[in-house]
C-alpha cells in the first residue's frame, strides 16, 4: 500500500499545479487533481511555492486550511466513488451532489463526515467505520 509522507503530498500537488500551469501532460491522478486545484484558486499561491510548502505548519497556524490536506482529501473521495469503496459511498456522494447541486459542495459535505469518522477511530483506537461514514453522508442527502 502507497504511504506517502507529509513532504511527498506537498511535492505532488505543487508538481500537479506547475504541470497544470505549463500546460504539460500529465498522469490520470493528476489530471484528477488538477481538477480539484482549479476549484481552489485560493490555494494557487501556496501551490506555486515548493520551499514554503514544506516549510509550512498548519498545525501552528488552527486558523488556516491545509490546503494538501484539503486537496488530499477530494482525491481520497473521489477514489472512494470510482471504487464504490466503502460500499454505497458512490451513491451517497451523487445524491447530495444532485441535492447541493454541486459536486464540490457534496464532497465538502463528505469531508465532514470523513473527518468525524477518522476523529472517532483515532479516539476509540478501533478501525474506521465506513459504514457510519456512508451512513453520515446519506444523511446529508436526504435533509430537508
Amino acid at each position: 500500500m502507497f504511504n506517502p509522507t507529509q513532504a511527498d503530498v506537498r511535492r505532488f500537488f505543487c508538481a500537479v499545479h506547475a504541470k497544470a500551469q505549463a500546460s504539460q501532460p500529465m498522469e490520470a491522478i493528476e489530471t484528477l487533481a488538477s481538477l480539484w486545484i482549479a476549484e481552489h484558486p485560493e490555494y494557487h499561491a501556496e501551490l506555486s511555492d515548493l520551499d514554503a510548502a514544506l516549510a509550512r505548519n498548519y498545525d501552528a497556524e488552527p486558523e488556516r486550511t491545509n490546503p494538501f490536506l484539503h486537496l488530499s482529501m477530494h482525491l481520497s473521495i473521489s477514489e472512494q466513488c470510482s471504487i464504490d469503496q466503502p460500499r454505497g459511498i458512490r451513491q451517497a456522494v451523487e445524491l447530495l451532489s444532485r441535492r447541493l447541486d454541486s459536486l464540490h459542495d457534496a464532497h465538502h459535505a463528505a469531508m465532514e463526515c470523513l473527518g468525524q469518522m477518522l476523529w472517532e477511530s483515532q479516539r476509540s483506537g478501533r478501525p474506521p467505520d465506513g459504514d457510519a461514514y456512508v451512513a453520515a453522508v446519506q444523511r446529508r442527502a436526504t435533509r430537508d
